[in-house]
């Protein structure tokens, strides 16, 4: 029997307030030492009152707005009880039957079509303390040393400085059919929030987190099946690998005549596997009611048309101008609009090209940068893990770097090391090219000398081309680059190696 995969996301997204939901305490709580960002309210104390902080509401309509919802006129907080050691009041505020948002969607480009995935609901809540688990210094059996009493083998720490920062909650329809569905979309969540500002949506220290609901049933079946959730996945490709095993794991139980259990699983990046965590729970099971100590919120219909005034332009449209002004190709525009600081940084350099050409050569220059950006640029980052926003090759580098190359100054070799030493240091390209003379050699009688050089030193490969073997070719051009520490224009290596190899070929 053939299965169709069930996937629906619940993504939950820390927001940039500068205090926390319900009080004033901080809410950048990542750098402050444990326990130091805390007052009676995020500590759960007895007696204590909430209050709402409204740019965190103005932040959850803005992504409400972006993801196609409906604002509701009127929004409550609900009481959400349960007993983990991670919330010491015994219950979350949160939202339940009226959320801010609802009812939207999100559309993503997969191979050769169009995906529409519904958006459920974008509701509001605080975020739980953390627990360091601290395991036992001795494996289990071993005994304990005469006057240690019990013993201590494992116990778990909480810092409540991340008790009560906002927590948005991003919740999916469960319209995706494939891993991959579900990381286009999820990356399309992450680029519109970074786009609004809202999250620094950074996965590794918790501000953007992903529980996947996965399930399977037959193909051209309609009934939903028991689903598992998937926690603990902090990377786009921890979410893919997951719901990849996940969704393997489903179909061999249910093939070798088992049922799929309803429960809580964990993702283990090392052994790349989910393990049982604890049975799922159902929405009655947390006891949901309204919360007594906040009144309900009416949302003003005019604020929220302010709110939509001020969206910025979204990862979509601008992937479109991007294509429409600069003649980029879709590929290119995707990448570059995936990051809006990419996005910026990409902007920045054609604003420069502008204001020193006219529009007359944003077109042909487009291309070029785009290219230096996602390829070399983004190599260069990757190897140091930086964000394009810490480069200390400015804009203005960049496009001094592309000058060089289209003006002939600089072979494309020679390129990518004044770009490494420009990323090194942040000097210019040009004093960088000026210092250590690295200037492109056009001059016919040089390369020629390196091409002849390169066919004498390279006998064998020589008698390879005789021979048919056009990949010899290559190999010459390569020697006499070498030969010339890549400073030769290559366009005239070339020629000169083919016409040299050619007149052996006829003698």
């Amino acid at each position: 029997m053939k299965y169709e995969t069930i996937i629906g996301l619940e993504v939950h997204v820390q927001l940039l307030t500068r205090s926390k939901m319900f009080c004033s305490c901080r809410a950048d709580y990542q750098a402050a030492s444990p326990n130091s960002l805390v007052c009676p309210v995020c500590l759960g104390m007895p007696g204590v009152l909430p209050v709402v902080n409204k740019r965190a509401v103005e932040y959850t309509i803005m992504t409400g707005l972006a993801l196609n919802c409906r604002i509701s006129p009127y929004t409550r907080f609900d009481r959400k009880n349960y007993p983990y050691p991670d919330l010491m009041k015994g219950y979350q505020i949160s939202q339940y039957d009226t959320p801010i948002a609802k009812g939207g969607y999100l559309e993503v480009e997969a191979s050769g079509y169009t995906k529409k995935i519904g958006i459920t609901r974008v509701h509001l809540e605080e975020d739980v303390a953390k627990l360091q688990h601290v395991p036992s210094p001795r494996p289990s059996a071993t005994p304990l040393p005469a006057g240690e009493g019990l013993g201590v083998r494992s116990y778990s720490l909480v810092d409540v400085n991340r008790s009560g920062v906002p927590l948005m909650e991003v919740v999916s329809e469960p319209d995706m059919r494939s891993s991959e569905e579900a990381r286009l979309y999820l990356t399309s969540v992450h680029s519109i929030l970074q786009y609004l500002g809202v999250s620094t949506c950074n996965m590794q220290d918790g501000s953007f987190r992903c529980d996947a609901n996965v399930s399977i049933r037959p193909v051209d079946s309609t009934v939903f099946m028991s689903k598992v959730e998937v926690k603990n996945m902090n990377s786009f490709r921890a979410v893919y690998n997951a719901l990849e095993y996940e969704v393997d794991r489903q179909t061999r139980v249910v093939e070798d005549g088992g049922r799929v259990v309803q429960e809580t699983r964990g993702w283990v990046e090392e052994r790349g596997v989910t393990v049982s965590q604890r049975s799922k729970e159902y929405a009655h099971d947390y006891r949901y009611f309204p919360e007594p100590d906040l009144p309900t919120l009416m949302l003003d219909p005019a604020w929220v048309e302010e709110i939509r005034g001020r969206l910025p332009e979204q990862p979509a449209q601008r992937r479109v101008r991007f294509v429409d002004q600069y003649g980029l190709p879709p590929y290119d525009a995707n990448l570059l609009t995936g990051s809006r600081a990419t996005a910026d940084y990409f902007e920045s350099c054609l604003g420069l090209v502008e204001a020193k050409y006219a529009s007359s050569l944003l077109g042909s220059r487009a291309k070029g940068l785009s290219n230096w950006i996602l390829v070399e640029m983004g190599r260069l980052l990757n190897l140091k893990g930086m964000e394009i926003t810490s480069a200390r090759v400015t804009p203005a580098h960049m496009v001094e770097l592309v000058e060089l190359i289209d003006s002939g100054t600089l072979s494309t070799t020679l390129a990518k090391t004044v770009l490494e030493e420009s990323f090194d240091t942040g000097k210019a390209p040009g004093d960088i090219v000026k210092e250590r003379g690295y200037v492109q050699i056009s001059d016919s009688s040089v390369v020629d000398s390196a091409v002849e050089e390169a066919i004498k030193s390279n006998p064998q490969a020589l008698a390879d081309y005789l021979k048919g073997k056009d990949t010899a070719a290559r190999f010459l051009v390569g020697q006499a680059m070498k030969i010339t520490r890549g400073k030769a224009n290559p366009a005239l290596v070339n020629r000169l190696v083919k016409e040299k190899l050619e007149a052996m070929k006829t003698s």
